[in-house]
C-alpha cells in the first residue's frame, strides 16, 4: 500500500499543487488590500487558480513519469486545457452573468417601487467562480514549479 501511495508522483504532485495553490490565495489578498482574509483558503476564482495549478502539474507529473509521448500524458494535457479553458471562460462568465442578474433585479425593484419577496430574488449566490486569464496563467506557472519542485527533489520524498 505505502510503495502503491510513493508512485503515485502525478496524483500528489496535482494534490500539492491544489492545496499550496489554496493556501497562497490569502497572501496575495493581503498584497493587494492590505488585510487577511483567511476564507480565501476555501474560496472559488482568485490568484491563483488551484484548477489550473492542479492540472499543470498533473499534466508535467505524468510526462516526466511516463514520457511526453505517451498516450497518457495527451490524455492529462487534453484535460488540462478543458480545465483551464472552463477557469477562465466558462466559469467567468458564470459569475458574470450571476452579477448581471442581481443587478437586474435591484434595478427592476428601484424602477418598479416594488419589492421582490420570492426567496429565489434573496438568494445568495457567489459571483466568482471563475478566473480572469492572469489568474489562470498564475496557476499553470505554479502547478508547473510544484511538479517540478517534487520532481528534481526526488519522488522518492513523497
Amino acid at each position: 500500500m505505502i510503495k502503491t501511495l510513493s508512485s503515485m508522483y502525478p496524483f500528489w504532485a496535482c494534490l500539492i499543487a491544489i492545496i499550496t495553490a489554496q493556501l497562497a490565495k490569502p497572501i496575495f489578498v493581503y498584497l493587494k488590500r492590505r488585510e487577511w482574509d483567511w476564507s480565501e483558503v476555501f474560496a472559488s476564482g482568485g490568484y491563483p487558480s488551484s484548477h489550473t495549478a492542479g492540472v499543470a502539474a498533473l499534466s508535467l507529473a505524468v510526462g516526466l513519469q511516463e514520457q511526453f509521448s505517451s498516450t497518457i500524458f495527451a490524455v492529462s494535457l487534453a484535460f488540462a486545457l478543458i480545465v483551464t479553458y472552463d477557469a477562465a471562460n466558462v466559469r467567468y462568465y458564470a459569475g458574470r452573468n450571476i452579477q448581471i442578474t442581481q443587478q437586474l433585479i435591484k434595478d427592476i425593484q428601484v424602477l418598479t417601487e416594488m419589492k421582490l419577496e420570492d426567496p429565489i430574488y434573496l438568494t445568495k449566490v457567489k459571483e466568482v467562480l471563475g478566473h480572469k486569464w492572469i489568474e489562470v496563467i498564475g496557476g499553470i506557472f505554479h502547478g508547473v514549479i510544484v511538479a517540478g519542485v517534487i520532481y528534481f527533489l526526488g519522488v522518492s520524498l513523497i
